[in-house]
């Protein structure tokens, strides 16, 4: 692709490097998941690039299989949360009346009690098991994807081409999907690397709380959890993780943020 800004670039760049490693993790790791090579928090060495963690598992290891979790959990929670807020917001602008009310109403009610406790409210009481996890994350999340769409799709349901099809006498699921989808994009797709970082960030949160990941399992909110311990003692293992994370969200809104000025936002329709 041509003329791709320098920021974008070096934001697809390390976006492509994450996935790449996270899709052939077990070709391109060079130890076994939860296998002990060394001796606790060994510094980095030929043998184990970053080091060993705080039972002797190799440090690069773990972070290779933990992005793969990371990143396969964010990634399902966010296509759960979009196909299933997007559709439905779209579905209560083009409803109208009492559906548009009970779906608004009932979003209201969710999001009036923070994300985070009535995820480890429920997590607490089922098994925490990575479907589980990403059903509940996705469930959360698409709230907000509600109240995103659902805006972009009141304002679009009263553009000229939408009442032209609606007096074609096209169904619903045409005014959704070939009317206001086509023209919703820009916004989606913009706040979609929102949404992904929001959800590393969030499955994350739930490791290192207890309630996200379970070993012997990796994911980087655990790497940081298992290792935190010896921060004490000036050993950075847990820090790893935490540099991951960021360049991961940065990256992932630097192409975002790049599509989202070559996508048309909301004009005169598909014409």
């Amino acid at each position: 692709m041509k003329n791709i800004p320098f920021a974008a670039a070096v934001g697809l760049f390390f976006t492509t490097i994450y996935f790449f490693v996270a899709i052939f993790a077990q070709w391109i790791a060079p130890y076994g998941m939860a296998e002990v090579v060394g001796g606790v928090w060994e510094p980095a060495s030929s043998k184990h690039w970053l080091g060993t963690d705080n039972i002797g598992r190799d440090l690069l290891t773990r972070m290779i299989y933990g992005g793969q979790t990371t990143i396969f959990i964010a990634t399902a929670a966010t296509i759960l949360s979009f196909s299933t807020g997007s559709v439905l917001g779209f579905l209560a602008a083009v409803l109208g009346g009492w559906a548009d009310q009970a779906l608004s109403r009932f979003v209201d009610l969710v999001m009036s009690i923070p994300s985070l406790i009535l995820a480890l409210v429920i997590l607490s009481v089922t098994p925490v098991t990575v479907p589980v996890l990403i059903v509940v994350m996705g469930f959360l999340d698409s709230t907000r994807v509600f109240r995103l769409a659902r805006a972009v799709a009141v304002d679009i349901n009263v553009m000229d081409y939408v009442e032209a099809a609606k007096l074609r006498g096209e169904g619903r699921s045409w005014i959704i999907f070939r009317e206001i989808l086509p023209n919703a994009l820009s916004p989606l797709v913009a706040e979609m690397g929102l949404r992904f970082i929001f959800m590393v960030l969030f499955i994350s949160t739930l490791s290192f709380l207890g309630l996200g990941v379970q070993p012997p399992m990796a994911d980087w909110g655990g790497i940081v959890k298992e290792n935190k311990d010896g921060i004490v003692y000036g050993i950075g293992a847990a820090l790893w993780p935490a540099v991951a994370i960021a360049t991961l969200a940065i990256s992932v809104n630097l192409v975002a943020d790049w599509i989202l000025n070559r996508t048309t936002s909301l004009k005169g329709g598909r014409g």
